[in-house]
This record gives structure tokens, sequence and C-alpha cells, in this order.
């Protein structure tokens, strides 16, 4: 089995993939060593694959002021191919794609030339597109690269669709998972029962991107029953900011949960910790305003960033949201990196 195809199985049969922040140095100037080190935690922490140039890595890579993007997925694709040359193993690489169809085409074509396995096409800025249009845009994408499917907040800019909508892309040749970030129930459940329902449901994996309700979404077993036929799903891995941090206790906790038959009451009490420790790192009491800067907080205080500094210099903690940060990890020490982060950073080698 050639590498590619083995990266779609580990992406098919579930893993922990990090959604990873941008470095940048106190002068907000793209810190490569930075960003390789952190890439290198994450691999060292036991993750299935790296998610790159995602809202977590700061849309604004993309902006020509900058002129960040294909530079930055260059870093991140060469250290995970130095890794598995290393190791031996097989990291499932995926990219974020952005934009009209046009731009979409574009990102897919780099991502492709550089070994990327999948693309996460965002919805992000697509409200002017008809869902028929924004269908047409994935079988473009999907004609160059594996698409993973998206379902984004509107509070990260992204936007409701209906179950029409979903079960037009389950039926999408080339697309291999979706990602179901919505923060809303409701709207989680129609992406399930589209790909349960759909003709390819045993070629699309569905993954979390549900920070608020991680541990809830990774133990939950959904049946549907129509027309006499009983159809059946689940999440199998998670695409998450959320596990850009801690991340090796997250895959810890990930490998747990893959192992149970029934939900227990330790995990059932972790899904709250969990939720509790990402509504201070998301900033979710202020509509999110300070997610990106709460994750490089997390990073910052473990020594694997320098700083909280993005692109953007207005972005920030919120008031209190540094404190909340340090509150969560002493109640939960044991969802923390804290140790593992410390002992990497003094085995670490450029």
């Amino acid at each position: 089995m050639e590498r590619h195809e083995k990266a779609l199985e580990i992406l098919h049969n579930g893993t922990v993939i990090p959604a990873i922040p941008l470095v940048l140095d106190e002068n907000r100037q793209f810190d490569e060593k930075g960003q390789k080190r952190l890439t290198r935690y994450y691999l060292e922490a036991g993750a299935g694959g790296i998610a790159i140039a995602v809202h977590t890595t700061q849309f604004e890579i993309r902006d020509p002021k900058y002129n960040l993007f294909e530079k930055v997925i260059t870093v991140v694709a060469k250290e995970i191919e130095k890794f598995e040359k290393e190791t031996g193993k097989v990291i499932v690489k995926v990219s974020g794609l952005c934009g009209n169809v046009d731009q979409a085409v574009k990102e897919a074509k780099i991502i492709k030339d550089l070994g990327f396995d999948a693309g996460l096409l965002s919805p992000g800025g697509t409200h002017h597109l008809t869902e028929e249009q924004m269908i047409e845009r994935t079988k473009e994408v999907a004609k160059i690269i594996s698409v993973i499917g998206f379902y984004l907040q509107p509070a990260a800019n992204g936007r409701r669709f209906s179950y029409n909508y979903w079960q037009q892309l389950c039926e999408i040749d080339n697309v291999v998972a979706i990602k179901c970030a919505p923060f809303n129930r409701y709207d989680t459940i129609d992406v399930v029962r589209a790909k349960a329902l759909s003709s390819r449901a045993d070629k699309i994996a569905l993954y979390t991107g549900n920070d608020d309700t991680i541990v809830f979404d990774l133990i939950s077993k959904y049946q549907f029953n129509e027309n006499g036929k009983t159809y059946k799903a689940q999440f199998v891995g998670g695409l998450l900011g959320h596990w850009s941090v801690n991340t090796h206790a997250s895959v810890e906790l990930f490998n747990k949960i893959k192992a149970l038959k029934e939900p227990t009451n330790e995990i059932l009490t972790l899904a709250g910790q969990v939720t509790d420790m990402n509504a201070v790192l998301f900033d979710a009491r202020n509509n999110y305003k300070g997610n990106i800067c709460g994750v490089h907080e997390m990073l910052r205080r473990q020594g694997l960033m320098k700083g909280i500094w993005c692109l953007d210099p207005n972005e920030r903690l919120s008031n209190g949201q540094a404190e909340e940060i340090e509150r969560t990890c002493k109640a939960y020490p044991y969802l923390t990196d804290d140790e593992f982060a410390k002992e990497f950073l003094k085995n670490y080698k450029d």
C-alpha cells in the first residue's frame, strides 16, 4: 500500500488531527524554526494527522500583504516528511482550502504538489454562493484532491446549510470525510444522518470539530430508521483547534474512548471538564474573540511558543481569559501537557 492510500486509511479509521497555529516572532514575522518545533511537538505527542492553513493558523496567511500560505504549508509538510522518514509512520497531511472556486482550486493544486493527502474545504466567506454553487465548488476541488467537507459555525464566519446540501455533498466522489463544527446539535444531526443514509456512507469518515462537545461526539452512536431500514453512524476522530494544545493528553483520552465498549462515569465526567477548558481557551463568553490567542497562551505557558502574537495586532486575550486558563489548568492537570512539553523541549534538537 502506497503512502497516500495508507494516509487515507488512517483518516477513514479515525485519528487525532490538531488544527495547528501559526508561529510568529515578537515582530509578527514568520518564525520558521518555531513552526518546525511546534509541528514536531504534535508529531511526538502522537497526533495521527496535522491540519495547517485553517482557522487556527489564521486565514490572513493568504493575504498578499503577508504572502505566507505556501511558505507555511511547505515548512509543515517538510517537517512531517522528515518525521515519517525517521519513524516509518504515516501522518495524514491536511491543508485548509478557502475562497471562491478559482481560489480553492488553485490552493488544491498547490497542496497536491506538496504531497498533502486531503483539503479541508472551508465555507468561510462564501455566503454569496448558493448551496448549488457550493456543491459545484466541492466537485471541482474533488477532481484534484481528496476533500474533507466542513460545517463551520457562523461565529467563525461559517453558515448554516440544509439537510439536502449534506445529502448532495456525501454523494460526491472523493469526498472522504466531513468535519462537523456547527457547535449546534440540530445541525450536527443533519450531517450525521446525511452520511448514514448516503450511498457512499462507507467511504466517508465523520470528524468532530465541535470543540464544545468533543467527548460527547466521540462516544455517541447514532441510529436512523427510514423505510424499514436501520442506518448507523458515529464520529471516528476529531480535527480540532482544541487538540492543538495538550495534544499528548488528548491522544491518550482519544485512545481511551476508542477502547471503550460503553461510556463510563469517568469518561462522562471528563467530557464536561474538557468542555470547561475549551470554553476558556476559545473565549466562548466573548463570542470566541480570543480563541486564537487562547490557544497561543496555553502553548506559551508550556514553552512551546514564545508569545501569543498574531498577524493582526488587534488579536488579543479577552479580559480575565489568562486567569481562566490558569484556573482550568490547575483544576484539570491530567488534561494538560505541562510535563510532556517540558520533556519534549529538553530533548528537542533543531
